[in-house]
């Protein structure tokens, strides 16, 4: 279990990077807990994690360099069968990737719908699909590589071409 401390960044999956702003006891339903307080960067939304539910949420650190090499080998891969389903059975598909929080499972996402983009035109889901992995990818990426999010999205889509 990852334990995080105030102005720590975190995780949270489907929401991207978040900082702990604080520390909380709450009563609920006559049970003392302590939650995390979390601001979620990029958005005017703060989120309130009870601490003893931080792991099943899958609240997590940042990744690090070694996993930045993964996600950028995964987003350079080819030749990876994408799914024929119905666009709205490969949308659900690839929300269940992406509420994991596993940056290489949103980097599937993401090199599977830019590679379909080149093919045909995508579903209104599937474009707001894909600009959510895009967005959760950059923001993360960039902090864990300590570059501007708009140099890391450049580099992403030159792979892209």
């Amino acid at each position: 279990m990852a334990e995080f401390h105030v102005g720590d960044k975190a995780v949270y999956p489907g929401y991207g990077v978040a900082e702990i702003t604080g520390i909380e006891n709450r009563e609920i339903s006559g049970t003392e807990q302590r939650f995390y307080v979390l601001r979620v960067l990029g958005k005017d939304m703060t989120l309130m994690v009870p601490m003893s539910n931080a792991d099943s949420v899958g609240l997590r650190n940042l990744i690090g360099k070694p996993e930045v090499d993964e996600v950028f080998e995964v987003l350079r891969k080819r030749g990876e069968k994408i799914s024929t389903a119905t666009w709205n059975r490969r949308y659900r598909e690839y929300m269940e990737k992406v509420r994991t929080g596993s940056l290489t499972e949103i980097a599937t996402v993401m090199r599977d719908l830019c590679l379909l983009r080149s093919d045909k035109d995508l579903s209104y889901g599937e474009r707001n699909m894909l600009e959510t992995a895009r967005a959760l990818l950059v923001q993360e990426l960039a902090l864990a590589k300590g570059d501007a999010e708009d140099a890391v999205e450049a580099e992403i889509e030159a792979l892209f071409g």
